[in-house]
């Protein structure tokens, strides 16, 4: 539905799953495959691959987004907990996999060394770590209704409960079986499953008591739990009919849900209640844009630029203004963002601007001795029923003068 960076990165954590799972796994011997000029391929020769690909894998996820630091997290936990910790954590190749995806991770570390450590002070201030240990409930079921709205409600409840039984199950088959065989696989997929959807989902629980935490940021989590509650719920003794109906119509519900997403205007909610409204207007502003801009420059404009007082505004313009041209974000007081690192007022002064605001006509005061003289106009996006979308408010500005930036508060 939209593109973010949550497309690559789960499927980064997910092909990273597959390899961890293949690495520990792929022990003993055994013919696996064949090398060049008929070299044969044994088990210990595919671990070492599936360590090296983990190691790119991981390193590319975190490039990607920095949750994949859970990974490292579970991966370790796992390693603990499992039976055969000492011989593994003895093992050259997982620190192998962990430096390889250090490397490719380093042009981030590079970067912010020159940088005061911005990536970490931005973090941080996402996760609301000057606010201090506080308890609010608010956050907190905020974020529960917002897994069970992703979810959909009973395919949460019944993901969570059986990625739940499905451990317990498992803890007792390996206590009571006489087969020893079946009961390591058992256990060591059924840990693994555990250590990689367990301690994301908890971690986040417990951080929504302290702050906002986003419906996506759990995502990962449900790698794993989707596949241990499927692991509980198709054994044979426990597809009763009842919880067959259950998953049928959780299916159904999810499906209708996906569906609804693609195609919100079925549903006609009123603009104040479609989430999908915010994502709509854009097109028309950077068509608009474009008209002011070729209006300016006729009317005598040597250099027009265009920025806005929000990152989200500026980031649209540079997508939707026909050619894509070079946007600007002044920053007003609010967090920092990429703009403020990019900067390049300092290289404007003596241009004309087009400056834009959504819902607010007010020329910033902090922006009114920065111009000889400045022009509105407002510019409106009505839906196809007639119903305003959303306002925007041109600014039309004359003479840059240069303009005394903020210090930066908050990150």
């Amino acid at each position: 539905i939209l593109m973010t960076i949550d497309s690559p990165f789960i499927f980064l954590w997910t092909l990273s799953l597959y390899l961890f799972w293949k690495a520990i796994m792929s022990q003993g011997s055994g013919v696996r495959g064949q090398g060049s000029e008929g070299e044969k391929l044994t088990t210990d020769n595919w671990q070492l691959y599936y360590w090296l690909f983990l190691g790119l894998s991981a390193g590319f996820g975190l490039l990607t987004k920095y949750t994949m630091a859970f990974f490292y997290i579970c991966t370790l936990l796992f390693l603990i907990f499992s039976k055969e910790r000492r011989w593994r954590l003895k093992r050259k190749e997982p620190y192998f996999a962990f430096v390889l995806s250090l490397l490719v991770f380093s042009p981030v570390i590079i970067w912010n060394t020159a940088h005061d450590w911005v990536t970490v002070k931005h973090t941080a201030g996402q996760a609301h770590v000057a606010e201090g240990l506080k308890i609010s409930f608010k956050h907190f079921f905020d974020f529960f209704g917002s897994q069970i709205g992703v979810i959909t409600p009973l395919l949460f409840f019944m993901v969570i409960y059986g990625a739940v039984k499905s451990r317990v199950t498992s803890y007792k088959l390996q206590v009571t079986s006489e087969d020893k065989s079946s009961s390591s696989v058992t256990r060591h997929s059924s840990l693994f499953l555990f250590w990689f959807w367990a301690p994301v989902l908890g971690f986040f629980i417990l951080k929504s008591l302290q702050g906002k935490v986003q419906a996506n940021w759990a995502m990962p989590a449900y790698i794993t739990a989707f596949i241990a509650s499927a692991d509980f719920f198709l054994k044979k003794d426990m597809m009763k009919k009842g919880t067959r109906i259950l998953l049928i119509i959780s299916l159904i519900m999810a499906f209708l849900a996906t569906s609804i997403s693609h195609y919100p205007e079925f549903l006609n909610l009123p603009v104040k209640m479609d989430p999908t409204s915010r994502l709509k207007g854009w097109k028309e502003l950077g068509i608009k844009t474009k008209q002011v801009y070729n209006s300016m420059v006729s009317s005598g404009s040597k250099k027009v630029f265009i920025f806005s007082d929000k990152y989200q505004v500026s980031g649209e313009l540079a997508f939707y203004v026909p050619d894509k041209p070079v946007t600007y974000c002044v920053n007003l007081g609010s967090r920092m963002n990429q703009y403020d690192i990019w900067g390049g007022f300092d290289k404007l002064q003596g241009s004309d601007a087009i400056f834009i605001r959504t819902d607010n006509e007010n020329f910033p005061e902090e922006l009114k001795n920065a111009f000889d003289s400045y022009e509105a106009e407002k510019f409106i996006v009505q839906r196809k029923d007639g119903e305003i979308l959303r306002k925007y408010f041109i600014f039309k500005c004359y003479g840059f003068k240069g303009l005394a930036l903020q210090t930066i508060k908050s990150y």
